[in-house]
Parts: C-alpha cells; sequence; structure tokens
C-alpha cells in the first residue's frame, strides 16, 4: 500500500508509479477515500528494489508491505480505518439493521410498501426486497425487474437506502441507474468472481455499498474474505460480509448457522459483518434468538426478512419472514446486548 505525502496523487505521479511497479510485474489500483487516496500495489510486493524505488520518490510519504491473500481486505491495510455508512448507521459505531421482504410481489405492491413503512417504524435503518430471485426449481417465481421501481417508491415513501441481489452482469447496471444503494450478493454467486468482478468495476468510483453473502459451499474464512478482494480491488470497500448459514444443513435449521465466524471475520479483516438469520435457521419462530446470538458473536448488523402478512407473501417470506411485532422486539432486544457488548 502506497501512502503519498499530498491526499492524492498528481496524473503525473500515478503515471510514474504505474510505470514502475509494471516493471515487476504488478499494478496500481487507487482506492479514493473521503480524505484521502491510497493506492494498491497489485502483485507480488516482496522485490525489495521495487519498494526502495518507490520509496525513493519525493512525494511518498511510506510503503506498508501486506502480503496475504486480501492486501486490501486485510487487518492491517491501511483501509483499516475505512468505515461504512448507511442509512444513517456507521457501522461499528452503530447497530445496522436491514429488514423487508424475501421477494417483491409485482401483482401485489402494496405488501412491499406497507412492510417497508412497518420495518422502518420498528426501528429498521434499511430496506431489502428481492426483485430478481435465485431458484432451485426453474418453474418457481424468478422475480420481476417491474419489482425495481416498487423497491425505488418503498424508498422515497419512507427515506430509507435500498439494498437489492443481483444475479447477473444485466442486473447490475439496472439497479444502480435505478439509484439502489447497496448491492447483495447471493450465496449462490458468491463464489462467482466474473459477477464480484463486474461488480466492482461498476461501483469502483461509486458510493454503493456491496453485501456479500457467504457460499453455501464456502471453505475457509480466508476464502469468503478473498471473494470480497474481487471487489474491493476495483477501488470501493465499502464491502460488507454476511454469514447467513452454510452446509453441511443441520436437520430442522435451513442450513449450519454460522453467525459464530464473526470473531474469526474480525480477526482477519476491517469489514464490518452483517448476519442474514433468516436464511441461517430459516423459519420465524427461529429467527430472533439466532438475530441476538448474532449480536453477541459481535456482528455489526442483522439483516432480517420482514413483511406486514408472511402468509401472503411470496418466495420464502411465508416461512421465514418476521411479523413488524417481532422484528420490533427483535431490534429492541438486539440494541440491547449490542449495548452490553460497548
Amino acid at each position: 500500500m502506497i501512502l503519498p505525502k499530498s491526499n492524492r496523487l498528481t496524473n503525473d505521479q500515478l503515471n510514474e508509479i504505474t510505470t514502475l511497479v509494471s516493471e515487476f510485474s504488478c499494478k496500481i489500483q487507487p482506492i479514493i477515500g473521503a480524505v484521502r487516496t491510497i493506492y494498491a500495489i497489485v502483485g507480488d510486493e516482496r522485490d525489495d528494489l521495487m519498494i526502495n524505488r518507490l520509496e525513493g520518490l519525493s512525494y511518498i510519504e511510506r510503503i506498508d508491505r501486506i502480503q496475504s491473500p486480501f492486501k486490501l481486505m486485510d487487518k492491517r491495510s491501511d483501509l483499516a480505518s475505512h468505515r461504512i455508512t448507511l442509512g444513517g448507521v456507521t457501522l461499528g459505531e452503530q447497530l445496522l439493521v436491514i429488514a423487508g421482504n424475501c421477494t417483491i410481489d409485482p401483482k401485489n405492491p402494496n405488501y412491499f410498501y406497507e412492510t417497508a413503512a412497518a420495518v422502518k417504524e420498528a426501528g429498521a435503518n434499511m430496506i431489502r426486497g428481492g426483485v430478481w430471485k435465485p431458484r432451485t426449481n426453474p418453474y418457481s417465481f424468478q422475480g420481476d425487474v417491474k419489482s425495481l421501481d416498487i423497491l425505488l417508491e418503498g424508498s422515497r415513501r419512507t427515506g430509507l437506502p435500498v439494498d437489492t441481489e443481483v444475479m447477473e452482469e444485466s442486473h447490475i447496471q439496472l439497479a444502480l441507474d435505478a439509484g439502489v444503494n447497496c448491492l447483495q450478493v447471493g450465496a449462490r454467486n458468491a463464489l462467482n468472481y466474473s459477477l464480484l468482478r463486474a461488480i466492482g468495476k461498476a461501483v469502483g468510483e461509486r458510493k454503493t455499498a456491496v453485501l456479500l453473502k457467504r457460499s453455501i459451499h464456502m471453505g475457509s474464512i480466508s476464502e469468503f474474505i478473498s471473494a470480497a478482494e474481487y471487489i474491493a480491488a476495483f477501488g470501493n470497500p465499502n464491502i460488507i460480509l454476511c454469514p447467513r448459514g452454510t452446509t453441511p444443513t443441520l436437520d430442522g435449521y435451513r442450513n449450519h448457522p454460522d453467525e459464530s465466524i464473526t470473531p474469526l471475520l474480525k480477526e482477519k479483516t476491517w469489514a464490518p459483518v452483517v448476519v442474514d438469520p433468516s436464511h441461517s435457521v430459516g423459519k420465524a419462530s427461529y429467527v430472533p434468538a439466532c438475530a441476538l446470538a448474532a449480536v453477541a458473536y459481535g456482528a455489526d448488523g442483522l439483516c432480517i426478512e420482514a413483511h406486514v402478512e408472511p402468509s401472503k407473501g411470496i418466495g420464502d417470506d411465508p416461512k421465514q419472514a418476521l411479523t413488524p411485532a417481532v422484528l420490533a422486539e427483535t431490534i429492541r432486544q438486539a440494541k440491547a446486548i449490542w449495548q452490553l457488548r460497548r
């Protein structure tokens, strides 16, 4: 990581260091912050001659070497002080709660509008709503682009930012052009590196956040963080890691709850952790306990499915969405545990 003496390099200076590191088969990736820009060396940074030449430049303050599979996401990187703010909440300083429908029903938009108003009243800071939905059964409802307008209308009515999942490259620009604040990468795409790169490129110079869920078949903690590196490598560090249950499934739960990996993630990366208890346990009656456990383990936030009338919802809502009353009580208790941990 290259730290310049000024807030950012001039074009001539950036060209000079880019040419220099290219001699050692490396590249430069600017990471633009609100106040200062730092410059990541992408490639093998162990060559002492390259480092010496960089440090000899008059406009360079210092070089911080980070040898890990994920240089940008590493806890020791200069992004360690980076903070993400959504819905007026700075992750790490307050508990972030994202709540809303699993799937927006384009035939009944009022269910989403009513849910959006209800989750705001319950204390949520952000709305979730599925526009496009991955389905194991090819004949199940796959979502509808018309729901994107409903999602953003819900945002306008409540003043809350929105999160939605993108499943393929064509969805990315549609969501960004519509004004989606946070792009969600679902469990089935968490290791889809071409999609991760496409998202990284699309949000590289934006403030848009990316909520990266843990893959159903995710291996080590490092593999999860390395997936986030694909996105960060294009210059936008607004990345949130989201444990959501993994395999092997635990009898009675939808997946194997994995909120306990939060401390392990925080040992390796500065990235905030927002746990999805809904997909983890897959049953509404179990979700509050899983949510509270996630906060106890140190999660920075929760992503919870909720619906004003779960039985009339589509997708996963009938089985795992919380009613507004249960959501409000869960948020109240989660904030109490958050304060105890603080």
